[in-house]
């Protein structure tokens, strides 16, 4: 098992020990960060660090930490709501078309996995049948980006990552986080409009349980980043395809479905806490090129 590196932390080796099946002991020697905390589960040889100096590393949960071999990742890909904005763009509009808790019900429910994401997805767009795009825009207006989103994706194209966001959100916010973020490549639905009106109804390549995994074998095949140099950095349970097929994955403010199947855990709603992730499981000899 691979071991976190930290900067603010000298390194010491300490022996590692795993009985065999037949008895015997086998040997192991990691290095280790000497000021800090860590567990041991000698029988999964499971070594998980926690940091005393949280420098960097504030909400990073390291007893979930799953580290590769080093490598560089080219592909950063991101969800939309709730990740890059603190906000789920179809409970703003629900909030403006006066269904907000019914729709915020239905979000949750299908951000947790406790209902198909098809249904789910279809029940709430027909909830916003009638309302004024006018109407609309004023509640989106005050959706923010999530605090660090800048400062992450400005690290990431500094080092030469590309960045793409995969949304079943929509284009009526999707088109500007792109412009506000430069963010490379952006897949979202959109909302039909008929006489300054939604009319309950939406396209796009994201609407049915499992179509961000297709999404993102798209990406690959556009971009030519094979899948074990994508990360994916998500919160909701239709992420969980993208964690399954990339080489990395960050579950970021996630619902705790999304936890169990991601590499790393982000729980503070600051995308800044990411960078010291990224550099701990990058090759620096390559970066992230």
């Amino acid at each position: 098992m691979a071991v976190i590196h930290q900067n603010n932390c000298d390194l010491m080796y300490i022996p590692l020990f795993k009985f065999s099946n037949s008895g015997g002991i086998k040997f192991f020697e990691k290095s280790k960060p000497a000021d800090c905390n860590f567990i041991i589960r000698l029988f999964d040889f499971d070594i998980h660090y926690t940091p005393k100096s949280r420098k960097g590393y504030d909400s990073v949960d390291f007893s979930h930490f799953n580290k590769p071999a080093l490598h560089s990742f080219k592909l950063f890909v991101f969800d939309m709501d709730s990740t890059l904005i603190d906000a789920e763009v179809i409970d703003t509009l629900a909030k403006a078309a006066n269904v907000e808790e019914k729709v915020s019900k239905i979000t949750e429910a299908a951000m947790s996995g406790k209902m198909d994401y098809t249904e789910s997805f279809q029940m709430r767009v027909a909830c916003l049948k009638g309302l004024p795009v006018e109407k609309a825009a004023v509640e989106i207006k005050k959706i923010q980006l999530m605090p660090g989103a800048v400062e992450l994706i400005k690290y990431i194209h500094d080092c030469g990552g590309k960045t793409a966001m995969v949304t079943c959100g929509f284009s009526i916010v999707a088109d500007d986080v792109r412009k506000q973020l430069n963010i490379d490549y952006v897949y979202s639905n959109h909302l039909i409009i008929e006489n300054e009106c939604f009319t309950g109804e939406a396209i796009g390549p994201l609407m049915t349980t499992n179509s961000k995994e297709k999404v993102l074998g798209e990406l690959v095949q556009k971009t030519g980043v094979p899948y074990e140099e994508c990360m994916v950095i998500g919160d909701g349970a239709n992420d969980i395809c993208m964690f399954k097929k990339a080489g990395y994955s960050i579950a970021f403010n996630a619902k705790p479905i999304v936890q169990e199947q991601a590499d790393t855990i982000v729980k503070e709603k600051d995308l800044r806490n990411i960078i010291p992730v990224i550099e701990s499981i990058t090759d620096t000899s390559a970066a992230i090129k």
